[in-house]
């Protein structure tokens, strides 16, 4: 801790200091590491206590020496994506652990006069990266990575950076402040003070909670950027009926389902979507949420991090982002992690999980270090990314912050209509989702998803008040589903299970085809890539596990990535698509019926218009292209198609359809 940061800059602004504030006054001067929390829209949280530094996730110290738990909040930088094996520019951020002693509420209105309200000057204020070198990064992104089948979306930042001579303490609790009086809106309002390091910012979006054997995910995304005077139904009118907002937003909730799948028993449960209005920005969300007994450490390892801020699918989006932005990321797209003793049940008993997890993306999020404060800022690229309008994009994330904590001029017009402070106190602000033709837009993009992740199903295994899912194509046998990179195969393990099937996840680099072998069923899944790629040791691997299950004769499903290596080994012709298909739905003909399945490739297998076999394979394709969706022979079919993904409204029952087909010939 600095000297600067020692000093106790609010104290002018309140020399008598009442019993509720004196939590934060004493943290304030105590030169000790802290944190203040706004959570509830009431009070603001004071947490203090010592800093350690830790290197994995595991070592999060939620017990003392004695076995005690304890409380701890953690900053974990985005550079933590190495403990999962993933790509990055490692500048060694420290995952950072308050491990706090004291835990204080004061009166939001109280803490607010305490604060300080100083001017805070910038300096040599601009972007680390000009308009043009962002919107050159765009264009390559979107054609060299998602025209090339790297994957369907992708975040790329830029830094708003500009020198700061207030002392750091005092333009972090100043920035806290005005946050408090200005923004909206915001999931976690906050300010982390430890030695040499400050953050200070509104998170709207929680990443993942965990509390009573329940975790919720929040992925929101789309960015309506308030218009000058205020937010207007006319205008968010037009930002809903957008296709890129819609389609960014179904690809980061398919995203986070893959996550939910991994830690959660029953998948994952999708509700919403709802608005999340904020000050200057409004967003559209879904809520997930699904059963776990897992360690909160482990649910965060998991889900490291959102999709939101990284992209899809997720390992190669990292790779994706180390190739593309210049200097590593810091905290930004990581999580604040705060680890709270669960309490004990009537009889004493402490929660198996043993802590809750409450941890918001630390986005939207002013860094203060030696002077320099550094605003982290993204776009989601995606195939109808327009460059120039990610740039402007980024423009009103930066402007949201900075407005926000008072280092820019704020719009006090579009305050004075986000409070509606005119209008009589008989008559609070309407909320923009209760209009009704925006309640009416929000509700019709349910129509377009998988009903399998909406509704509650019944578990495989029975409790005393609910009965067993009733027995699918799988009962009683045993697939293994091989993970070319793209954890859709959570997803899909999911949807095999709810068919009956003891389900194994395996990584393509363990899957030789002598470990497949004790497999009733194997199904190749999907990944990032070119299926031609002669230098990729994955797609060569995925080669084997196909050509070795087609030869044996034994049953086989292939999917996206695997059903283009499926149809190369069985002779029929790969191309690049003309436009990628990257979270788009069609509707399909699929061996006699129509399927409404979503779509993530940039590769095809295709045959001449008509064609509908090639000796015993039987091909489904479309009349026009001759591009094929699924294939089916003896003992094996593919689907170009995700059926687990959220776009795939009839996805369940051509799985079944098809694993049914591929069954066959060991049911006889």
């Amino acid at each position: 801790m600095t000297d600067a940061q020692s000093a106790h800059p609010a104290q002018s602004a309140q020399p008598a200091q009442s019993a509720p504030l004196l939590p934060l006054t004493e943290a304030i001067a105590s030169g000790r590491p802290f944190a203040l929390l706004a959570r509830d829209g009431a009070t603001v949280e004071v947490l203090t206590g010592d800093v350690v530094d830790v290197e994995l996730l595991a070592d999060i110290p939620l017990t003392d020496a004695d076995g005690a738990p304890r409380e701890v909040l953690a900053l974990v930088p985005y550079r933590q994506v190495v403990e999962r094996g993933f790509a990055c520019h490692d500048d060694a951020a420290p995952l950072r652990c308050l491990v706090v002693d004291a835990h204080h509420a004061v009166p939001l209105a109280d803490a607010i006069a305490a604060l300080p309200n100083a001017t805070v000057p910038l300096a040599d204020a601009g972007f680390d990266l000009s308009d043009e070198e962002y919107a050159d990064i765009v264009r390559t992104v979107i054609a060299e990575e998602i025209g090339r089948g790297e994957g369907a979306n992708f975040v790329i930042r830029r830094d708003f950076t500009a020198s700061v001579n207030t002392d750091p303490l005092t333009a972090g609790l100043t920035w806290f402040r005005a946050l408090l009086e200005h923004e909206r809106g915001a999931y976690w309002t906050f300010l982390v003070s430890t030695p040499g390091h400050l953050a200070v910012g509104a998170s709207p979006e929680a990443h993942v909670s965990a509390r009573d054997g329940v975790v919720t995910m929040n992925p929101i995304s789309g960015t309506f950027r308030h218009p000058a005077g205020g937010a207007t139904a006319e205008a968010l009118t037009e930002f809903l009926a957008s296709t890129k907002e819609t389609e960014e937003l179904f690809m980061v909730v398919d995203e986070e389902l893959k996550m939910m799948s991994a830690v959660c028993s029953d998948g994952g449960r999708i509700t919403g979507p709802h608005l999340k209005e904020m000050s200057r920005l409004t967003h559209t969300e879904y809520m997930l949420r699904g059963q776990s007994t897992m360690d909160p450490r482990d649910i965060l390892r998991e889900t490291m991090f959102a999709p939101t801020v990284t992209g899809s699918p997720m390992q190669n989006a990292c790779t994706v982002i180390k190739r593309h932005e210049k200097a590593p990321r810091g905290y930004y797209s990581g999580v604040a992690a705060l680890f709270t003793p669960a309490p004990a049940d009537a009889g004493g008993v402490p929660d198996a999980a043993g802590h809750d997890l409450d941890a918001p993306i630390l986005i939207r999020t002013a860094y203060l270090v030696d002077g320099t404060l550094r605003v982290p800022v993204g776009a989601t690229l995606v195939r109808h990314s327009d460059p120039d309008g990610e740039v402007g994009e980024t423009h009103g994330k930066a402007a949201g912050v900075l407005g926000a904590i008072g280092a820019i001029p704020r719009d006090e017009a579009a305050e004075r209509a986000a409070l509606d402070e005119d209008a009589p106190a008989a008559a609070p602000r309407t909320a923009l989702a209760d209009d009704p033709e925006i309640a009416a837009l929000l509700e019709a993009r349910n129509e377009r998803l998988a009903p399998f992740w909406m509704n509650p199903q019944a578990p495989a295994v029975p409790t005393a008040t609910a009965p067993a899912a009733p027995a699918g194509p799988g009962a009683g046998r045993t697939a293994i589903v091989v993970d070319a990179e793209d954890r859709f195969t959570t997803m899909l393990a999911h949807q095999l299970r709810h068919l009956g099937f003891a389900t194994t996840i395996v990584p393509w680099s363990e899957a030789s085809p002598s470990a497949l072998d004790v497999a009733d069923v194997v199904v190749a899944g999907p990944g990032p890539g070119d299926p031609r790629d002669d230098r990729s040791p994955r797609i060569a691997r995925m080669r084997e596990v196909v050509a070795a299950r087609l030869s044996s004769g034994r049953p086989l499903l292939a999917v996206c990535l695997s059903h283009q290596v499926l149809a190369d080994t069985l002779g029929l012709d790969l191309v690049p698509l003309a436009s990628p298909h990257q979270g788009l739905q069609k509707n399909v003909e699929v061996f006699g019926q129509t399927a409404s399945i979503g779509f993530y490739n940039t590769f095809t297998a295709r045959v001449a218009p008509g064609t509908a076999a090639l000796g015993e394979t039987e091909i489904a394709a479309d009349p026009a292209s001759g591009d094929v969706y699924a294939l089916r022979g003896p003992g094996y079919a593919s689907v170009q198609g995700h059926l687990e993904s959220i776009l795939s409204r009839d996805g369940l029952e051509t799985l079944d359809r098809l694993l049914t087909h591929a069954l066959a010939p060991a049911l006889t």
